[in-house]
């Protein structure tokens, strides 16, 4: 049987974006996936834990294709 690791902590969605907050048991990561069906686009942001309730209310904030948050995602990708 397949254990899968991933728990689902919080989701949400609103005017085509969905966005799930998600923790890996086994490594104790925690991500953020994206879907935005009004931009035809779809990312998962790995993100420091203590960042993780801002960057599931604030997901393009921390997308690293977002250009204001360049410095914000090395530096959050460097946090643990």
């Amino acid at each position: 049987m397949l254990h899968v690791a991933l728990k689902e902590l919080a989701y949400r969605n609103q005017d085509g974006l969905e966005v799930t907050l998600l923790w890996d048991a086994c490594s104790n990561e925690v991500s953020v996936d994206v879907v935005d069906q009004c931009a035809d686009r779809q990312f998962r942001l790995p993100i420091a834990g203590r960042f993780a309730l801002d960057a599931f209310y604030h997901p393009y904030a921390y997308s690293p294709s977002s250009e204001s948050s360049s410095g914000l995602v090395a530096e959050i990708a460097s946090a643990e």
